[in-house]
């Protein structure tokens, strides 16, 4: 009798511990997964009140949390730089733009704020989660510097890297200087479907599967599509799938996209939609508003096969069972794009082919794509710097939240405080015998857990091309720089106006003031320097 007893315990000892180790433990480090988009607006994915299809994207946000206040940099280049440092991006180095070819000192103004890649004052997630143990990946858009190996993606943290290391390229058939690097060559596009958004899925993916079958430590993927930024490029049966959708113009379409925001809970019907910022659709004849419509259609494509990817990304996690354990983090990199031409740029003849470097949707559609806000990439209006931000993680957001939208704000370097928060890593006094900048941004991860408690107490700021800005709770201190003349500062409410159209400058000139000087403050502790100052050293340079 004793012995069956003692039989049975041992078979129940036994199945315990197999049962526990086939599943993954509460406390055990997960896989993090970094999606960044490039130059997307923030009401362009469905889940945001856009009308292109996005299906994974929403289903993330429908099973996770949707932040409706996530701050970006207003650029390209420095928002890489604060999302990879957990910085500002003028104390990683980047205070303006990385150096491009084939000028390896385009950006670099003699001081290190202004230096044009990532210093070594600064440490990645990579470097620091490489530390903590974790596997790391990286596919698709670096930027954040190109001339000198040591400032590539490999020595910066990463264990395996495919993509490009410079800005835009060719989707189709990437080119050098602007061409594809696989760890520390470059490479060609392969085969004759080639496409940018494809590759870097399959390359990522890859790189998963290889680190699983090495051994079972946690990975970190960062996932940096360049899509939708210009040239436009997509797949033609995707482009035939939004061909006329757009033909009822771009009043209409904001309008909609308005009233369906309002609907969703992402924005206060009370705050007013802003002026239409280009001609009247009705003022174009035919002939044109086919190419606007083919132009937007391309757009559309592009965002809706970065959905599709992202939604094969999710597939492979579920096929391998550890979607559950998987953080997965999705944002953009800043407002949509108004460079170049109000109807957009480049020859109507390149239209849906795969050539033409220059072809973009223009500032009428950027509008629309960022509807309700203010103005665009390069400015710190909040159509500049607005984010759409989803965070997905069975595991770790209990199913009561699913579905919840976030009205607290974050921003960039809080992004590094997450990832350390998640894999219980420490961020560095000093790495590789150099003292590291300290870290700026706080863990989003009790909001994860249910807190809705604001998570910064203290400001945040913006510059970007002489355009500040400083947030302290409800309120947000804005000015936009114009070649020569003073700089002049609204202030807003961002509880009852974050839509930017009433300027509380004159009714609460203390609040302004105050603000001004915690501007200026920040802007002296960490060199940042007046945009006229710039111009001057680059003037110097040429």
């Amino acid at each position: 009798m004793f012995k069956s007893i003692i039989k049975l315990l041992l078979i129940l000892i036994l199945t315990l511990v197999t049962f526990s180790c086939s599943q993954p433990a509460i406390n055990e480090a997960p896989n993090i997964i970094l999606i960044m988009s490039d130059d997307m607006g923030y009401s362009d994915l469905a889940c945001y009140g856009g009308e292109i299809n996005t299906p994974n994207l929403d289903r993330l946000a429908n099973n996770g949390l949707r932040f409706t206040q996530f701050y970006n940099t207003a650029r390209c280049c420095p928002t890489r730089a604060s999302l990879m440092t957990g910085l500002y991006p003028h104390q990683a180095g980047i205070g303006h733009m990385t150096n491009y070819p084939p000028d390896s000192l385009s950006n670099n103004y003699g001081v290190p704020e202004y230096q044009g890649y990532l210093n070594r004052s600064s440490v990645t997630i990579a470097e620091v989660l490489r530390e903590a143990g974790y596997h790391t990946i990286m596919a698709g858009k670096w930027h954040l510097g190109y001339f000198g190996k040591e400032k590539w993606p490999l020595q910066r943290g990463f264990d395996r890297f495919y993509g490009i290391l410079s800005g835009a390229t060719n989707y189709f058939n990437p080119q050098p200087p602007k061409g594809l690097t696989l760890g520390y060559e470059h490479i060609d596009p392969e085969g004759d479907d080639y496409y940018t958004t494809d590759a870097f899925t399959d390359y990522a993916i890859r790189f998963m599967e290889e680190s699983r079958k090495q051994d079972e430590r946690p990975f970190f993927l960062y996932l940096a599509f360049n899509a939708p930024h210009w040239p436009l490029h997509a797949p033609a049966e995707l482009i035939n799938k939004y061909r006329g959708k757009y033909l009822g113009g771009w009043s209409r379409l904001r309008e909609e996209r308005y009233q369906r925001m309002i609907e969703m809970g992402l924005i206060d019907k009370n705050w007013k939609l802003t002026t239409q910022d280009s001609r009247p659709w009705d003022s174009l004849n035919d002939e044109k508003k086919q190419e606007l419509d083919f132009r937007m259609a391309i757009y559309a494509a592009m965002i809706d096969r970065m959905d599709q990817n992202i939604g094969r990304l999710v597939e492979y996690l579920e096929n391998r069972g550890i979607l559950d354990n998987t953080v997965i983090i999705f944002l953009d990199d800043n407002g949509a794009c108004a460079e170049s031409d109000e109807l957009g740029s480049g020859p109507r003849e390149q239209l849906g082919t795969k050539d033409g470097y220059l072809l973009s949707y223009g500032r009428a559609w950027a509008n629309v794509s960022n509807t309700p806000f203010r103005e665009y990439k390069h400015w710190v209006h909040e159509g500049g710097i607005s984010s759409p931000f989803i965070i997905h993680w069975p595991s770790g957001i209990e199913s009561k939240y699913y579905g919840q939208i976030v009205d607290q704000y974050g921003y960039l370097p809080d992004i590094m405080a997450t990832c350390l928060d998640l894999a219980d890593a420490e961020y560095p006094e000093v790495f590789n015998g150099i003292n590291i900048t300290p870290l700026e941004g706080k863990s989003l991860l009790p909001v994860l857990k249910g807190s809705r408690e604001q998570v910064h107490a203290e400001p945040i700021f913006w510059e970007h091309e002489g355009n500040k800005a400083v947030r302290m709770g409800r309120y947000k201190l804005v000015s936009m720089w114009k070649p020569g003349s003073e700089y002049s500062w609204e202030l807003y409410d961002m509880e009852a106006d974050r839509t930017e159209t009433n300027d509380l400058s004159d009714v609460l000139p203390e609040i302004k003031e105050e603000l001004i000087n915690t501007y200026m403050e920040w802007a002296e502790r960490n060199n940042i320097l007046d945009w006229n100052e710039v111009n001057e050293l680059r003037n110097k340079k040429r």
